[in-house]
């Protein structure tokens, strides 16, 4: 019997052609976390259950200007393919494209019937899976920020603001939302069953943040992703860009992705929570919270993956950019929220909007699992204010330097994989490169007319 055949194959198909669905849009993350897809009409999603959806592996390397990274295993292979199979348990209707329906697709290396080593759902799959071999299951609640932008082909880039209004943070309604974005794109969201609870404006003109619910690490990765995905679709269906940059403008501040991290033991209680403990938090807590602070200089490679994400970093930016914790303390890379029994976590600060769910939420993990092997104890934690360098080391302040840091530990990149590292730091060093190469707008007002 093929894949196609099976009960559940024959419901999906039944349901799709009962919701009047005749094309099924099947998405998978590149290494950067942007969305590749392909629609496939009804009648042919058979056949691609059965043999898969044939893609250039190279898609992983390449650039968000079309440059084709020379990363092994692409172009010095001779560009060949990678597998996309439907994941037909992921299907949910497109509340706003009439007769379509999408689903994640599952990767696989044709060459030998495993994931590809730069699949990011099976990279972080695979971190999940030395976490289970030690009693340990994370559940992760993901915050993104972004902003909202409309057309302004006037200026040099294109693009402006939708609202400059300042002075809104945490506010909703018309105050700073005059065409009532927010409440339009939550009930889409809403619509497209990811979990998504609330939102608000943040800090600076035209700024969102929208939360997602807690789950399981790969559900909350899958629905960050497909979040991503949706309100930039949604923004570009009214002529409009929601961007996930880091800093995208002079003059304000940048987009967050704060992770809400605990773990549940196998009878399924929170492995974070002791009242008895020292902050009411087990030793679990203490050692996973260690386990962040020491390997912080590498994670930031994927926590802050672009040359702009360091441009979101220095004093008084409300970005963490020292190694520190704290209790209920939001000027620390990783705090403590107030809640305790099964509401205990930490709250990772330190990624912004740009950064790959599935990279992010993996680095995360391994991170506090290797605090939890190493059972080390962390600094007392941060008091007041921070941004202290006197109290607290900083960290790369640079993409390069991040690199470097990834590149030289050794731990957290033995969980991460080999394969995948090598990938990343390729992939990740052609764009500090092809950055260095490129004239700026800044270069030339600063230099061209006084030099």
């Amino acid at each position: 019997m093929s894949a196609s055949d099976t009960p559940t194959v024959r419901q999906h198909m039944e349901w799709l052609a009962a919701e009047g669905i005749d094309v099924v849009r099947v998405t998978y993350p590149d290494l950067i976390g942007t969305e590749r897809a392909r629609d496939v009409l009804l009648d042919h999603l058979p056949s691609a259950v059965d043999h898969g959806l044939a893609f250039c592996r190279a898609v992983y390397h390449t650039s968000p200007q079309g440059d084709v990274v020379p990363v092994a295993g692409g172009l010095d292979a001779g560009l060949p393919d990678i597998c996309v199979r439907p994941d037909l348990d992921t299907l949910t209707a497109l509340p706003w494209e009439s007769g379509v329906a999408t689903c994640l697709g599952e990767v696989t290396d044709p060459a030998t019937g495993l994931p590809a080593p730069e699949s990011p759902r099976d990279l972080l799959r695979a971190v999940i899976d030395r976490c289970t071999e030690h009693g340990l299951h994370p559940v992760v609640g993901p915050e993104l920020e972004y902003f909202l932008c409309d057309a302004a082909p006037d200026t040099a880039a294109g693009w402006r603001r939708y609202s400059d209004a300042q002075g809104v943070v945490y506010t909703a309604g018309l105050r700073a939302d005059d065409d009532n974005h927010l409440l339009r794109t939550l009930r889409r969201l809403r619509d497209l069953n990811i979990g998504v609870s609330s939102g608000n404006h943040e800090f600076d003109g035209s700024q969102f943040e929208i939360n997602l619910t807690h789950s399981d690490a790969v559900g909350a990765a899958d629905r960050a992703f497909r979040f991503k995905a949706a309100v930039k679709e949604l923004a570009r269906k009214e002529g409009r860009l929601a961007t996930f940059m880091a800093k995208p403008f002079n003059g304000a501040g940048g987009s967050g992705f704060h992770l809400h991290l605990s773990c549940v033991d196998d009878r399924g209680d929170n492995a974070f929570d002791d009242p008895s403990a020292p902050y009411g938090l087990s030793a679990t807590a203490r050692h996973a919270v260690a386990g962040v602070l020491a390997h912080a200089p590498a994670l930031a490679a994927l926590a802050n993956p672009t040359v702009n994400s360091y441009k979101r970093f220095g004093p008084d930016t409300l970005a963490p950019w020292l190694i520190d914790w704290g209790m209920d303390n939001r000027s620390a890379m990783v705090r403590i929220p107030p809640e305790r029994g099964s509401g205990s976590r930490l709250e990772l600060r330190l990624g912004d909007a740009s950064a790959n769910p599935y990279l992010l939420i993996a680095g995360t993990i391994a991170a506090a699992l290797l605090g939890v092997l190493a059972g080390e104890e962390p600094p007392a934690p941060l008091e007041g204010y921070g941004y202290d360098t006197t109290k607290a080391a900083a960290l790369p302040m640079t993409l390069p330097a991040a690199l470097d840091a990834l590149e030289a530990d050794t731990a957290l990149t033995e969980v991460l994989g080999k394969d995948f590292t090598a990938s990343y730091l390729s992939y990740k060093r052609d764009e500090v490169a092809r950055f260095q190469r490129h004239v700026t707008d800044w270069e030339f007002t600063e230099y061209a007319y006084h030099l």
